[in-house]
């Protein structure tokens, strides 16, 4: 790329500093830059370049700089290293291990230090898959490495183009990240390219060295029953969850990390406050993998960026995880990312935004805001590789609307692009009705989708879904009425409705995250209970009072609750399902447990 390109500061604005380059080398967009201050390399991002000005953004706190400060190009883009040895790392939104860097007065991490992202020395033991001569394209499999559960591929670099040969390719053995483990010829030119076992990739490039995008239309499972009967997540799919603070946002995101069926699950802390990350980051290695019985940290990726870090480094930390959520959907990997909270990564551009005087939008977001976000949702997918395996990405976002109110900007522009919405009540959090995902108001575009699989659990099951959901509907429309009226305004139907709509709400909606039992439920019960369930709805009771009929529903409504709460074909499960099929055929009077 030629000679790198210095320049100085002219003008400072917070984290938003203006130089003016020399002549030389045209500066790039999006191009690592390190501006020299008080004997440190800050680094920083070119966003806007006018000419010989150039508008960066710096990942530090710009304390201390002053007009006149050096300001040295890299070259390069801003990337994320890629390879064997991510999982099981938190990192910064630059993907520094913060593990390994030194603190000031133990509080705080020293300005313009910047460490590998992967271990230099550890070696690890590569195994070739073809032969000298073979002909590949980016993104094909030359070899791999074990790494922890799973086999680690390595792969011909994703930034080359065309076709290329093998014309060396290293002998089983160990080796470092760094070390060539083989070299590629240009079918095209003839150049030569060594390759790695690591290797770099723009964060803000999406990853498309795949043979073909493939519709979502298998189930990611999370083993959360409101999500998986009513409101079904595809595997490399999208969904947000917005909610106000406080309704349990972090709790269910947590939840689903852990007992979602996904090999790799990566984390984007992006703006959230420092006390529930450092819960995160001191739980989850404490966390056992229901999958393994091992730490769940063994599968799992941490990006952690705070709301007290620079705004400069949360707006990077989403894109940092999506690249690395897009490697490991490329080694044939089931990945979900976790982004908590994309409304603090959309401040952190509308400040960007602000301090660069462009145009403002709706609420002083930029104008860019929904291209922005759809950006990044669309690099989300179910793809098919070159060897004809599958790889996906799921994304879910969880969005901090102020106030819980679901019109503001950042939850508008992502209803617009996601495939599932999972809105949280302030209403159903303060009954205490956990996860606090209103079925009303909630949706997944993604139950029609998938209605030719979904139907192998039961003929007509969507519409069955679709029947109880209009039953959650009939029952809320009578229980705002008897908030009027009282119940001796309404008739014996209508109560018995209600009274069947809450005990769907109860056994199937609600779920103890900290119940051993009741916490994860699996496909098979899930299925099971629901079609249960669904007999109690078709049930035609008939009773002779108001007062018998809430009598004989609670004590119905209480062993679907005891139910619940046992362990799938145990005694004491199959002894309640005995007593509930009894009763649903009219073979005795419904008394209390």
């Amino acid at each position: 790329m030629g000679d790198l390109s210095k320049g100085r500061i002219i003008a400072i604005n917070g984290p938003l500093v203006t130089c003016e380059v020399d002549q030389g080398r045209e500066v790039l967009q999006n191009e690592v830059a390190y501006v020299k201050c008080q004997g440190a390399s800050l680094k920083a991002e070119v966003i806007r370049i006018r000419g010989r000005q150039i508008d960066m953004q710096v990942f530090e706190s710009t304390t201390g700089m002053v007009v006149g400060n050096e300001v040295e190009f890299s070259g390069e883009l801003l990337s994320a290293t890629l390879g064997p040895g991510i999982l099981g790392m938190i990192y910064d939104g630059l993907q520094n291990p913060l593990t390994n860097l030194e603190n000031e007065q133990d509080f705080f991490l020293k300005r313009g230090q910047y460490l590998n992202s992967l271990d230099e020395e550890k070696q690890w033991d590569f195994t070739p898959c073809v032969a000298i001569g073979a002909v590949v394209r980016a993104g094909q499999y030359l070899g791999s490495v074990p790494e922890g559960l799973f086999k680690h591929h390595t792969i011909v670099p994703l930034f080359l183009r065309g076709t290329w040969e093998v014309i060396k390719i290293m002998p089983r053995g160990p080796y470092r990240v760094s070390e060539t483990i083989a070299v590629l010829k240009s079918t095209e030119d003839g150049r030569e390219a060594p390759v790695t076992l690591k290797q770099e990739w723009p964060v803000k490039m999406p990853v498309r060295a795949y043979r073909e995008r493939l519709l979502p239309n298998r189930q990611m499972l999370t083993q959360c029953r409101l999500i998986d009967i009513f409101f079904p997540l595809a595997e490399g799919g999208t969904a947000c969850i917005p909610g106000p603070f406080g309704a349990g946002k972090t709790v269910l995101q947590q939840i689903i990390s852990r007992y979602a069926e996904a090999d790799v699950v990566i984390i984007v802390a992006c703006g959230e406050r420092a006390g529930e990350v450092v819960e995160t980051i001191r739980e989850f290695p404490e966390l056992e993998d229901p999958k393994t019985g091992g730490s769940l940290m063994n599968r799992t990726v941490i990006i952690c960026n705070t709301s007290s870090m620079p705004v400069a480094a949360r707006e990077a930390s989403i894109y940092t995880g999506i690249t690395i959520g897009e490697y490991y959907r490329s080694l044939g990997l089931k990945v979900l990312l976790l982004a908590d909270s994309t409304s603090r990564w959309a401040q952190a551009l509308r400040e960007s935004s602000a301090r660069l005087e462009e145009i403002p939008g709706e609420e002083a977001f930029p104008a860019y805001l929904e291209s922005r976000i759809a950006a990044v949702y669309e690099r989300a997918g179910l793809v098919e590789l070159s060897d004809g395996a599958t790889g996906s990405l799921t994304v879910i976002g969880n969005v901090s609307p102020a106030g819980g109110n679901f019109e503001e900007p950042v939850t508008q522009n992502t209803l617009k692009v996601v495939g599932a919405f999972y809105g949280l009540s302030r209403s159903r959090s303060d009954q205490r009705r956990y996860p606090a995902i209103d079925p009303l108001i909630s949706w997944s575009l993604y139950l029609r989708q998938m209605q030719e699989s979904l139907a192998q659990r039961s003929d007509g099951w969507v519409k069955l879904v679709e029947e109880v959901h209009g039953l959650l509907y009939a029952g809320s429309d009578v229980h705002q009425m008897m908030l009027v009226v009282g119940e001796e305004g309404i008739g014996l139907d209508d109560l018995i409705i209600y009274l069947k709509s809450e005990i769907v709400d109860a056994v199937c909606l609600q779920q103890d995250s900290f119940d051993v039992v009741d916490r994860a439920t699996s496909l098979e019960r899930q299925v099971d209970d629901f079609l249960l369930l669904m007999d109690m709805v078709h049930h035609p009771f008939t009773f002779e009072s108001k007062e018998i009929a809430r009598l004989e529903m609670t004590a119905l409504h209480n062993r679907f609750f005891q139910m619940k709460y046992c362990p799938f074909k145990g005694e004491s499960y199959l002894r309640y399902r005995g007593e509930i099929e009894s009763l649903l055929a009219g073979e005795g009077a419904i008394s209390p447990c």
